[in-house]
């Protein structure tokens, strides 16, 4: 089977692209590189079954496939802060793109949303049912629209046309490959942790976080699109253990060995105050939830950041 993975050289992409691969799938993962690495795949290139294409999606995607994962778009706040342009568009032209390759090819389809379609959520924890409550014109408009446009893109495609296709909405992940520099709040405090530089907190770190691991968000989103009979079926894909930003500076802090400063910031502009999934649909349907512990992941996450560094020390010397 081959599957066509959009940002395939991403944090989570590179990771689905190596699962599928050990599977024995053939796999071509598209990347404009934005905001994905070569050296997230570079471990792939070699591979027999891999492809890499540099490509823009919003361009065009013609490919022979039999399934699509549609992960292409800046997901950070410092990345679609800097592209906001281009996160609009690979989310409504680029998921039109795939959707009519999706419909000519038959290829079976899931699009990468994420819990940022909830905005600043009154209903907590957030069930697939609750339509969100987002701020249209806000800075952090052009994520939470493009992805909640590609939502209904993908339903008119799925009642229209009869597309096989799936919404997977993505809560926080974390874990290795994630850009030490994307601004979210795990390489944040990992890597000024470890460098010894004081943890910054926007608003008072009461807000709440929900930190599901790479590797069961790869599992998660396989399950979504290789179960039959799905089709127009959305589905949350996060880890319920909530905790404060506090807790996770406190937690990474400890796991790490040192005791830096913290530092308050203003808040961020539309910020959610609270975030944690409802994944009863996915436990019921898929059977899934989340296995990796968030002092597991972090402590692999960690490790990571550490090599990550002194790779990039020894590069200075």
């Amino acid at each position: 089977m081959r599957v066509l993975v959009t940002g395939g050289a991403g944090f989570i992409g590179s990771h689905l692209c190596e699962a599928l691969l050990e599977d024995g799938f053939e796999v071509i993962a598209v990347d404009n590189l934005l905001t994905g690495r070569v050296e997230n795949i570079q471990h792939l290139l070699a591979h027999p079954r891999f492809q890499f294409v540099q490509q823009d999606v919003t361009e065009g995607a013609e490919f022979e496939v039999d399934a699509i994962y549609h992960l292409a778009s800046p997901a950070s706040p410092v990345g679609y802060r800097r592209y906001p342009i281009q996160t609009l568009l690979v989310n409504s032209l680029g998921t039109l793109r795939l959707l009519e390759l999706a419909r000519r090819t038959g290829a079976r389809f899931l699009f990468a949303s994420t819990s940022e379609v909830y905005g600043d959520p009154l209903v907590h924890p957030q069930p697939e049912d609750y339509f969100g409550n987002v701020n249209p014109v806000g800075p952090r408009s052009c994520y939470d629209e493009g992805k909640r446009f590609g939502e209904a893109l993908t339903m008119e495609f799925v009642r229209e046309y009869g597309v096989d296709a799936r919404i997977a909405r993505i809560f926080n992940t974390y874990g290795p490959r994630m850009d030490p520099d994307d601004g979210r709040v795990v390489p944040n405090f990992i890597v000024r942790a470890l460098t010894g530089q004081p943890l910054e907190i926007f608003g008072d770190g009461l807000q709440t976080r929900s930190l599901c691991y790479v590797s069961d968000m790869v599992r998660g989103l396989r399950l979504v699109m290789e179960r039959d009979q799905l089709a127009g079926t959305v589905f949350n894909l996060g880890n319920p253990d909530e905790r404060t930003v506090l807790e996770l500076a406190e937690l990474v802090q400890r796991l790490i060995g040192r005791s830096v400063p913290l530092v308050f910031r203003p808040p961020r502009p539309d910020d959610p105050v609270r975030r944690c999934p409802d994944i009863t649909r996915a436990q019921t349907i898929l059977g899934w939830e989340p296995r990796v512990s968030l002092e597991e992941g972090m402590g692999e996450t960690i490790r990571y950041f550490r090599n990550v560094l002194a790779a990039t020390a020894s590069a200075d010397e």
